[in-house]
């Protein structure tokens, strides 16, 4: 099976740098929802050598500035899944930026502990 991001279209992406591209995610639970991820095929965060890795926290930064322009959200929660019992459906490390909205749901606190069940279902 093909990595979808090793093989995405080039002009999906948003923003980039020498080891990392942003692009909206497909299936966002939020407005303005992105992913970060890193250029070189690496599975894990854990996998990631320290320059990816300061690379992405650069764009997610970035992301942040794009995405506060374009959306004005009131917070922010950044995840990665780390593999199948984590969560992760595509074996390419990506970080999510989601932002989050004031009565997106009722009560916020625990942040993503809460979040991710009650504002999506997976396809």
């Amino acid at each position: 099976m093909k990595c979808p991001f090793c093989t995405l279209d080039n002009n999906q992406i948003l923003f980039e740098n020498d080891f990392a591209f942003a692009i909206y995610d497909k299936f966002p639970i939020q407005k303005g929802h992105m992913l970060i991820i890193p250029r070189k095929h690496v599975e894990t965060y854990f996998d990631a050598t320290s320059q990816q890795i300061a690379a992405i926290h650069e764009l997610i930064k970035e992301g942040k500035n794009k995405i506060d322009f374009e959306y004005g959200p009131d917070g922010y929660n950044i995840g990665v899944n780390i593999g199948y019992y984590g969560g992760q459906t595509v074996n390419h490390l990506h970080f999510h930026l989601i932002p989050r909205y004031k009565g997106d749901i009722e009560d916020p606190r625990g942040g993503i502990r809460k979040a991710i069940p009650n504002l999506v279902q997976y396809p």
